[in-house]
Parts: C-alpha cells; structure tokens; sequence
C-alpha cells in the first residue's frame, strides 16, 4: 500500500542542539528499556527517546513475555531484564516464568504496570527520558554517527550522542545512516502483525478443564493436554476444530488457531488472533490499514470465541492493545549475519553476548498458518549481529540486529531482546571508557561484565565460527 506524492525541496536551516549525551537510546521497548539501564551504571550522561507517552514497547499490548527460560528448563536470560521482573512482581504485575512446551516459557505481565514501572527504573538510575519525540534524522561526519535529529512540538532539534544505540526495533537509525538493510523473505514478504485485545468474564477453569479432560474435541498445537490441567494461568494455541466448524457456519476468521492467553486479573484473557497480511510496517499509509484492518477482524474473533469457545460464554470487550503488533520489518547486515543454521544447531560464538532458545517462529506472510522448529536447546547471539557494516558509533540491539528472515522469527521475542538491550548497553558504556568505538571493542571485556553483573551466557565458543 503506496501512496504517490511530488517532492519539493526543504530549505536548509540551522537547529538547535538539545542535548549532548555519552549514550542516546532510540526506542524505549523491551531492547531499549534495559539497554538504558546498563549503559547510565556508572555515570555517564544517558538519553532514552520515544515517540510515544510510555516506555515498554511490546511488553504494554498484552502479550506475555516469552523466552526466559530454555528448551532444557533453564533460566537463560537474568541480569538487568529480571531485575525488572523482579519489581513488577513486587507489585503483583508479573508472574513466574512458567514453563511452557511450545514457547518454552511465558511470563505474565500487566501492561500498566510495564509502562509505570519502566519509567520509574530509568528515572531512578538516572536515564534522562523524553517522551512525545519522533527521530527524523541523523547526523553524521564520515562513517561516524554522531547524533541524531528529533522532531516534537518544539520542532526539529539535535541530539549529539558519542554513541546511538538504535532500538527501534524497526532499524529506524540505522537505515537513515546507510547501513543495508533488508526486508522479508526472498520476496519481502513479512510476518503479519496483529493488534491484541482483551476480554473479561471468561471462565478460565471450564476453558482450561474442557482441554484437558477432552483432548478428542479440542486439538492443542504441541502443548499435552496434561499441560493445561497443572496450570491456571496458560497459553492456548490450537482448537483448529472450533476454528473450521466456525468458519463453515459463516465467520470469517484470518487465523487457522485459537491463541488466547489468561492475563493476570482473574476472567482476563488477551487474544492474539487478528492478522494483517501484507502490512509494510515501515509505511504509516500501511500502518493506518493494519489499524482499521485489525479493529475489523476482532467482530468476528470474538463472536467465535462466545459461541464456539467453552469459557467464553459470558465474556465482554474491555479494551485493546494501544498500537498494532508488529513482528517484521527491516534486518540491519551487520558483521555477522544469523541463520536458521546457527538456531537449529545451538550454535556458539566466541562474541556472544546473549543466550536464546526460543524456536524458529514463523507466521506465514500470507495465509493464517505457522510453523515451529526447535534446536533441543539454546544458542548464542554473537555481538557482531549487533553492529552494523561500515557505520561507526552505532549498536543495533532487538529483532532488527543482523539475521535472515527465518533466524529473526526466533530471536525477535522480548526475553532475547532485552538481553541484546542489555549487551548494547554495557557495550555503548564500555566503549565510550576504553577511547574505541563499539566495533572496536574488547569482547571479553563485555563478556566478564556480563557475567559479573548476573547476565547468563554459555561459555566460550566450542565451534570456530
């Protein structure tokens, strides 16, 4: 979705500088939030942006944060990304990292609370954030990112940063600096976005009990039925049944599974079901469509969910996510590029600087389908996945660092992103005290401060990579 427009020419004209900082985060979600919070640890003057009133990206639209433990049970991500969930539980916003047999692990957190307590822990250590910000620009000498430009009520400003460590999520900083960038599969197309919303007054024991005590009648993706029999708080992916026999009485439904997940408050559930095919969502004309697009699907998902879903019976509209979805846009080539190969082989690196083992997830560009492959245990992310070719000063942490289509659809969730948030953060810091630039650093140097704050990585490289 296109929309042509004529170019005219922008006059040149100065802009003030509203801020020089050592480390400028783009991008205040899951990657941003933490990487914020290991770069301001010991002094420096940190700046976190965002366009929006809140800070916490992904993690305020409903969806349960997935990958903090591995295939094998154990917890792979800690440092700076569970002391946040640490906070938010002592709140009672986030549960324990359930195991879970097909996204490996869920963690419940309310979306309020994300927003508050995430602002909150950048305030306290003392990140100075700004809110209502757009980025517009960069600015640059040479190769060099040296800062960026803003644009807000006050109009188009300058922020100066000794290093940007871009959390767009979207590659946003990294694109306008020229670093390649590349969209999609073979054919661009994208994984679809989806725009979550919640229901209330359902019945979460008779949805979990009719699953586990009539496996025949409701077909659940991967996950044993026992499963939802031992846990009051869960994930449902399946009653593709339900879905057909919906879809031959009339709805129309752009999704071939049931996702539904139980929220924290009890009768809550957030439903991950509307799919916007052929999204751009670098585009704002596409973005406005998958908006409308969305808020039109969900008459239908939930009418199935009422009358075809044991629980649902009684369940009522609350609210909906506050922007759409978005799983896929634009992959920086960085210095190392991941592959399914690395994924699917539990590959090590000797620049690794996190650890995942969430599956290849893909959600099928067109169509309602999806597919899952597991390694049978974890793999490392290496720091060169976070650099960009030929473009200094400049980290890329979050599903947007250095990957293929397919290895993208397993590090793109918020556990490993905001892993890579902490790495680049320590990264940015790191740099700025040695006198090099982020390419240029001592990983194993990184790596011990990783570890020594509580980060989990593998040891060093077993394979020459």
């Amino acid at each position: 979705m296109k929309i042509e427009m004529q170019k005219i020419t922008e006059a040149a004209k100065e802009l003030p500088v509203r801020a020089n900082v050592d480390v400028l985060v783009v991008g205040g979600g899951p990657a941003g939030l933490i990487a914020a919070q290991a770069a301001v640890e010991d002094g420096l003057r940190v700046m976190l942006i965002d366009s929006r009133s809140f800070v916490g990206g992904n993690m305020t639209i409903g969806l349960p944060i997935l990958g903090f433990l591995g295939q094998k049970g154990n917890q792979i991500i800690k440092g700076i990304p569970q002391k946040f969930i640490d906070r938010l539980k002592a709140k009672n916003a986030a549960s324990e990292h359930r195991p879970c047999p097909l996204h490996m692990s869920l963690t419940l957190v309310e979306p309020e609370a994300v927003k508050n307590v995430g602002l909150e822990m950048l305030i306290e250590s003392g990140v100075e954030v700004m809110l209502y910000v757009f980025f517009a620009g960069v600015i640059k000498e040479g190769n060099a990112v040296k800062g960026v430009i803003i644009e807000s009520k006050s109009g188009r400003e300058v922020i100066l940063a000794k290093t940007v460590i871009d959390c767009t999520g979207d590659a946003d900083v990294a694109y306008r600096a020229g670093v390649t960038c590349e969209q999609g599969n073979d054919i661009g197309g994208v994984q679809p976005p989806t725009l979550m919303f919640a229901l209330g007054g359902v019945d979460t024991e008779k949805l979990r009990l009719s699953i586990a005590e009539e496996p025949r009648t409701y077909l659940t993706d991967f996950i044993p039925n026992e499963y939802f029999g031992q846990n009051n708080q869960f994930i449902v992916v399946g009653l593709r049944s339900l879905i057909q026999k919906a879809t031959e009485d009339g709805l129309k439904l752009p999704t071939e599974r049931t996702i539904v997940i139980t929220g924290l408050r009890e009768g809550e559930v957030w439903v991950n079901m509307t799919r916007v095919n052929g999204l751009d969502g670098t585009d704002p004309a596409g973005l406005t469509w998958g908006e409308a697009e969305g808020r039109r699907q969900i008459h239908d998902i939930q009418k199935y969910l009422i009358d075809y879903v044991p629980g649902f019976e009684n369940a009522y509209f609350t609210k909906m996510a506050p922007f759409i979805g978005i799983r896929e846009t634009r992959r920086i080539v960085g210095k190392y590029i991941m592959t399914a190969a690395d994924i699917l082989g539990c590959q090590r690196f000797d620049d690794a600087i996190a650890v995942a083992s969430y599956p290849l997830d893909l959600h099928h560009p067109q169509g309602g389908g999806c597919t899952l492959e597991w390694c049978g245990d974890c793999y490392d992310i290496p720091y060169r996945s976070l650099i960009p070719e030929n473009i200094e000063n400049l980290i890329v942490a979050g599903r947007c660092i250095s990957t293929t289509h397919e290895a993208m659809s397993a590090i793109r969730v918020m556990a490993p992103c905001m892993a890579m948030g902490e790495a680049a953060g320590r990264a940015a810091k790191l740099a700025i005290r040695t006198g090099v630039a982020p390419s240029q650093l001592d990983i194993s140097k990184l790596r011990e401060e990783l570890i020594e704050k509580g980060a989990f990585l593998n040891p060093v490289a077993l394979v020459e990579s």
